[in-house]
């Protein structure tokens, strides 16, 4: 089997960055329409002349050429009040599927999706992120056999691989690089892992990342600027702007967890994970919490123990958690101040302690920002929990799949 193609930013199929204009034989514009065709309802050949201004020649070998390829495929029959009616053409997400991984430090959860981010089949399981990645990964791509297996699909229909990781991660290259908490996962090759058994892109990218991207497709659409917070082991943040997520210069844009933070009345900052004293991960992530409880003589193994006593209604819990809140409302108030989103998306195992949380992260953002950065801030929790990740990893992938030149080099495969 071919190597997999990587997923640069300019070109997702063409590694050598490559466009369409090397690409002769395809009209100019047919991935546009496969766009406009993938971003909402069915429409008619005379919609799409109506929507792209072009003429109705164009329209139509345009569309036969996505015919032809199995792109679009009919999907139903207006009823005009005179002549025969006129066929309206969609996307055909059952032309292949999409695997993905969305990997946490503690769990996992594995899926088969359909090329609109439709999750058909998913598992999940319990992980040690430590255990390295020749280790994880291996499990990913047992996950991915039988899962494909029970779709009743086969390794030749997969579009594209998506992986999401928690650590910081070069997304051009699709390495994680220096995690605080993945130990020997470091510059190691993920893609060339699933080249060996999958001809597709891979693409990889940061956890929260992915949930924030999931969340924005599904359920805030038409909001350009949002903040994502996932609150489980560890403290992260996805930005996105403009309808897109915001990396920075480097990939490290969104690593709220590891901000510094300053407290007069705490003359011993604790030890974070990442080496540094202080930050904000140190203070209210799960291992932090699991930590502040056992020192109070509760016995709490795992971040979900610790959010079950808090729960219950357990007193030393829910100060801890309480406290938690406000930690992290200090935290947030600083992104809504500097970034002015109009969402911020809480998600994550903490989540669910949502009564004791969300109260302090309020009372914090509302003192702290100023007014014009709050007027119309909504700050939520995730309604797709565990789904947002492989939802948004899912629908990462096809817009890079299906990226416009990326459909003339289909079109043309396909011919």
């Amino acid at each position: 089997m071919s190597a997999a193609p990587q997923v640069p930013t300019a070109s997702p199929l063409h590694p050598d960055g490559a466009g369409p204009a090397a690409s002769g034989g395809v009209s100019s514009g047919v991935g546009e329409i496969l766009a406009l065709l993938r971003d909402g309802a069915a429409l008619t050949r005379s919609e799409v002349m109506t929507r792209t201004g072009l003429s109705r020649t164009t329209v139509n070998q345009r569309l036969d050429q996505l015919l032809q390829a199995r792109l679009i495929v009919p999907a139903g029959e207006d009823s005009p009040t005179r002549g025969r009616p006129a066929t309206r053409f969609g996307f055909n997400a059952a032309r292949g599927v999409l695997l993905v991984a969305d990997l946490g430090a503690t769990g996992m959860r594995a899926a088969v999706c359909d090329l609109n981010g439709v999750i058909a089949s998913e598992s999940e399981q319990r992980i040690d992120i430590t255990e390295g990645p020749e280790r994880i990964i291996g499990v990913v791509g047992e996950h991915f056999t039988r899962l494909l297996a029970e779709a009743g699909h086969t390794p030749q229909e997969v579009h594209g691989i998506g992986m999401s990781v928690p650590g910081p991660v070069d997304f051009a290259r699709g390495a994680v690089v220096n995690p605080p908490i993945m130990t020997g996962w470091d510059g190691y090759d993920i893609r060339g892992w699933f080249a060996s058994h999958y001809d597709c892109p891979v693409l990889v990218d940061k956890d929260v990342n992915a949930m924030a991207f999931g969340e924005y497709r599904r359920n805030y659409p038409t909001t350009s600027h949002m903040l994502m917070l996932k609150l489980g082991t560890g403290i992260g943040a996805g930005v996105v702007v403009g309808g897109q997520i915001y990396r920075g210069a480097d990939g490290a844009a969104g690593d709220i967890g590891h901000s510094q933070l300053s407290r007069p009345d705490d003359d011993d900052q604790p030890l974070c994970r990442c080496g540094n004293t202080g930050c904000v991960e140190a203070y209210v992530g799960g291992w932090a919490l699991m930590r502040d409880l056992q020192a109070a003589g509760r016995d709490v193994s795992s971040v979900d123990a610790a959010i079950e006593l808090a729960l219950a209604g357990d007193p030393v819990a829910v100060q801890i958690t309480r406290r938690a809140g406000r930690i992290l409302g200090a935290s947030i108030a600083g992104a809504v101040s500097l970034f002015n989103p109009r969402v911020v998306v809480i998600g994550g195992q903490l989540a669910r302690v949502e009564g004791q949380l969300f109260a302090g992260i309020r009372e914090m953002v509302y003192r702290r920002s100023l007014p014009l950065a709050t007027t119309r801030l909504q700050i939520v929790r995730s309604s797709l929990d565990n789904s947002a990740g492989p939802i948004g990893l899912a629908l990462s992938v096809a817009d890079a799949i299906f990226a416009p030149d990326a459909v003339e080099r289909l079109i043309l495969d396909a011919a």
